[in-house]
């Protein structure tokens, strides 16, 4: 950001991101743990599948009111209100009780995602439309914005390991406060426009759907696609590779080793690798395009999982969960980050924020719901089987991200062979 003129503003957005995004690991990486030990470990996948299900409709549907209607950042700042609000109260309800009820739970934190889910989405819109304003590159600008909201996260998740919060509903509480602080701090962005041009008798244009209409063109919908299959990864190690590295606590062997103790904060390397890779986001997509950025990703992922299958929090095998985290940042930056960078560049700006809801749709929607359903249902065949001992355990672990590993693969095969795009060296 050598242009100072862009620097006041930036310096805001770096704010915006930084509590946007330690509102998530206040509890994303930790809520597994909870949710374990607070007897329901059969429904983990459900907590975090639902942040897809909401996923599937909430941020096309909020990208179209601030399309439309309401401009984006005073929808961001309402989404916040609500997510902190309910949020607050899962934590309420959570320290109130030694046994939760699922249905309370599962429906006070379901409302709370419902409408944070959007905002990830939409602080995009906000940060594309603030920096518009002052005319900066986009590409070369955002990243260096952008990395602060994986500090806030890092910041965000290891306070909560240190302050003893990881296993208990307290995780919660701090990421309803953050999100109300946002609330607030989103009202002082700069406005963003909305299209209040409407066709007469064009319910398409008339509901907002216009960002839908990408799917005619060949490339977005590969592009869209193949978002979803790889949006099928996203949370899988977010909700079990917490209650993964805890496991080992149960044999003799790891008990008592860092990993198992603190496994929170080495998760954490993984964010630590993400603000690293955010940094080599505007070269390889201006040198190789999103294409061989993308196909990065994938084979990233399919390293993660791999990883976890060999890996323990002992030695030599911590090193190889290190491995782990390290790859993390190419994997989920080189396809959430590029991914929305290239939805705004491929689009008009009438549509952004509609097409960035679409892109979370896929990603986070449907991709993030099927994957963490299908994961759950893994894990519960492998893992919390009736009548596995703590070494039963432990390889089923294995087995399934083994299984994830080869998931990942495939798709990084069929995405280098169908997605064709040819690109512009900058």
């Amino acid at each position: 950001m050598k242009d100072k003129s862009v620097f006041p503003l930036a310096l805001r957005l770096i704010v915006l991101n930084f509590l946007e995004f330690a509102v998530w690991g206040a509890y994303l990486t930790s809520m597994g743990s909870y949710l374990f030990g607070a007897g329901m470990p059969d429904q983990i996948g459900y907590f975090y599948a639902a942040q897809g299900f909401v996923s599937i409709f909430m941020p096309t549907l909020m990208g179209i009111v601030a399309d439309r209607w309401v401009p984006a950042q005073r929808v961001f700042s309402f989404c916040h209100l609500m997510a902190g609000g309910f949020m607050c109260a899962a934590c309420y309800y959570g320290m109130s009780t030694d046994a939760p009820e699922f249905s309370v739970l599962f429906t006070l934190y379901t409302v709370s995602v419902a409408f944070f889910m959007p905002t990830i989405a939409l602080a995009n819109s906000v940060a594309y439309n603030a920096l518009d304003t002052v005319k900066a590159d986009t590409v070369k600008v955002f990243p260096y914005i952008r990395i602060f909201g994986t500090i806030g996260f890092i910041i965000a998740m290891i306070g909560v390991d240190l302050c003893g919060m990881q296993n208990d509903a307290r995780q919660f509480g701090v990421s309803g406060v953050i999100s109300i602080v946002l609330c607030l701090y989103a009202l002082t962005m700069p406005n963003c426009p909305v299209n209040k041009e409407v066709k007469s008798g064009s319910w398409v244009e008339t509901l907002g759907l216009q960002a839908f209409s990408l799917f005619k063109q060949k490339k977005m919908a590969i592009f869209f696609i193949f978002s979803f299959l790889l949006g099928a990864s996203l949370q899988v190690t977010n909700g079990y590779a917490n209650p993964f590295i805890q496991a080992f606590g149960a044999d003799e062997n790891f008990a008592g080793t860092f990993g198992v103790e603190h496994a929170n904060i080495l998760i954490s390397l993984s964010q630590i690798s993400e603000t690293l890779c955010i940094l080599l986001i505007p070269f390889f997509l201006k040198r190789f395009g999103i294409k061989v950025v993308m196909t990065m990703s994938m084979l990233a992922w399919v390293l993660r999982f791999g990883l976890f299958a060999v890996g323990d929090p002992g030695m030599p095998g911590v090193i190889l969960l290190i491995l782990s985290m390290i790859v993390y940042g190419v994997a989920f930056d080189f396809f959430n980050i590029s991914g929305s960078l290239f939805v705004n560049e491929e689009t008009d700006k009438s549509i952004r924020s509609s097409a960035q809801g679409l892109f979370m749709l896929m990603t986070n929607g449907f991709g993030a719901t099927i994957g963490t359903l299908v994961a759950g249902a893994v894990v519960n065949k492998f893992v919390n089987a009736e009548g596995l001992d703590v070494h039963q355990q432990l390889a089923g672990w294995s087995t399934c991200w083994y299984i994830f590993a080869g998931y990942a693969l495939v798709v990084a095969v069929l995405f280098a062979i169908c997605f064709k795009y040819k690109h512009q060296k900058k």
